[in-house]
């Protein structure tokens, strides 16, 4: 057998190398070519553009130009739609309205594709008014727009908060029978999602169920993802038996989802059922799968299982986050192991955490729980930052500890930092006052917190 070199065998090795990101090595390929008498022709140099502008940048991209032109080839209109996916992923709108007019200067006219980036640029930059004059003045007018086209447009509009005229493109497409396609669907229904119309996602999930397409398991985690976020528990758990009745799989997302919001709800044996499917299931644990893990372990009051996952989380080479600190301090706090839960928040101090507020709340709540009051105290004043929790903490247990002229103080420091504290502590503070014959004080606390919210609204 005779093998026969082409050019077209050249570019399908130099597009595998391309691929890879090897780009030296596809460069060595070109050479080799030419040595052989295969020179490189309009599609070999359109597909190292395009290896460059996506590994390397967008000037070294450019540079391939300038080599076709030496080498006498002209670009095409491929060559300049490389560029301008290059240009518009980084954003950079000059540098694509640059790439179009070269374009039109050489007598290449743009395509859909070449304006379908041009709208995603506009979209990304926030300017959607821009991006629909391109759909209607050019792509409309001109050219024959692409289902791309109108998923582009779909996904812009709603990711710049006009779902509403969204739907109103997915309902054109409807009455000139374009069908949508799936995607469409799932782009449609995640910005929906997004912007908080639960109704209106699970009214399109319908409308996808009777055109034929069959939802995937990217819709409907997209759906039970936003009945949880929005604490429409029931209707997620809907969606799940649904996946379920179905025979989709399921990710680590969908899983700890489920689970999260079991928890949340204290459908405790549910939310362990469904970690037992999730461990079978071989699906490989990220650190949130573990957190999630650790969550329930702990709300179930298993800290030697919490300790076991530990370990585990380590011998996977995975790095417990402040998440993973914080529900473990969460949970020795509520099991009264207040000297072990300070011990973890030292480890955590030390490994430089971003914020420990949360952990540093939830000790001094147990500190105060576990009767330690005035160890709560100096802790709370150490603390470099405290939000509206670590003040009501401390006003209430306070209060219940009848110290009132120290919660008083404590309030008044949270209404200067501009911080709100709940209306039962301000009355507990003020009544507490009172009772011990404090009326002048309770009645400047009154004037004070009357000022504070004035001067909020």
């Amino acid at each position: 057998m005779v093998c026969r070199f082409s050019t077209k065998l050249l570019n399908i090795c130099i597009a595998s190398l391309c691929k890879i990101g090897q780009l030296e090595k596809a460069e060595a390929v070109v050479i080799d070519g030419i040595r052989l008498g295969l020179l490189p022709d309009v599609v070999t140099y359109n597909t190292l553009l395009s290896a460059y502008s996506r590994f390397v940048g967008i000037d070294a991209a450019y540079s391939v130009i300038h080599r076709m032109k030496e080498a006498g080839i002209s670009p095409d209109v491929i060559t300049y739609n490389s560029l301008i996916a290059a240009t518009t992923k980084s954003c950079l709108l000059s540098r694509t309205l640059d790439v179009f007019e070269e374009m039109l200067r050489m007598g290449i006219q743009p395509d859909v594709w070449s304006y379908n980036s041009m709208m995603h640029c506009f979209f990304k930059l926030g300017k959607p008014d821009e991006a629909n004059r391109v759909f209607r003045d050019n792509i409309l007018t001109n050219l024959l727009p692409s289902s791309s086209t109108f998923n582009i447009m779909i996904n812009g509009l709603c990711n710049n908060g006009y779902t509403g005229h969204a739907l109103s493109l997915y309902r054109y497409l409807q009455r000139q029978g374009l069908g949508p396609e799936l995607i469409t669907y799932n782009i449609l229904i995640n910005g929906l999602c997004k912007s908080r119309r639960l109704n209106a996602a699970r009214r399109i999930l319908k409308d996808l169920e009777k055109s034929g397409h069959v939802p995937n398991a990217i819709t409907y985690t997209t759906v039970m993802k936003c009945c949880f976020r929005f604490r429409q528990f029931e209707q997620g758990f809907e969606i799940f038996s649904e996946m379920k009745r179905r025979g989709y799989a399921f990710d680590a997302f969908s899983y700890c989802a489920v689970i999260a919001a079991l928890t949340k709800t204290g459908r405790l044996e549910e939310a362990n059922d469904i970690m037992e499917q999730m461990v079978k299931s071989d699906i490989d644990f990220d650190i949130v799968s573990y957190n999630t893990v650790i969550n329930l372990y702990c709300r179930n009051g298993k800290l030697k299982a919490t300790c076991k996952l530990w370990d585990e989380i380590e011998r996977h080479g995975l790095e417990c986050d402040k998440y993973t600190h914080t529900i473990l301090i969460a949970s020795l706090c509520k099991a009264g192991n207040v000297e072990e839960a300070l011990r973890h928040l030292e480890t955590m101090t030390k490994m430089g955490f971003d914020s420990i507020l949360v952990a540093q709340n939830c000790v001094i709540d147990g500190l105060c729980k576990a009767g330690r009051l005035d160890h709560a105290i100096k802790m709370f004043a150490s603390m470099e930052v405290k939000d509206s929790f670590t003040y009501s903490s401390m006003v209430h247990n306070l209060c219940k500890e009848r110290r009132y002229r120290h919660a008083s103080k404590v309030l008044l420091t949270c209404l200067r930092d501009g911080m709100k504290i709940l209306k039962s502590n301000q009355r507990s503070v003020i009544d507490g006052l009172l009772d011990l014959g404090y009326t002048s004080e309770a009645r400047r606390l009154k004037s004070k917190i009357r000022l504070a919210k004035m001067l909020q609204y």
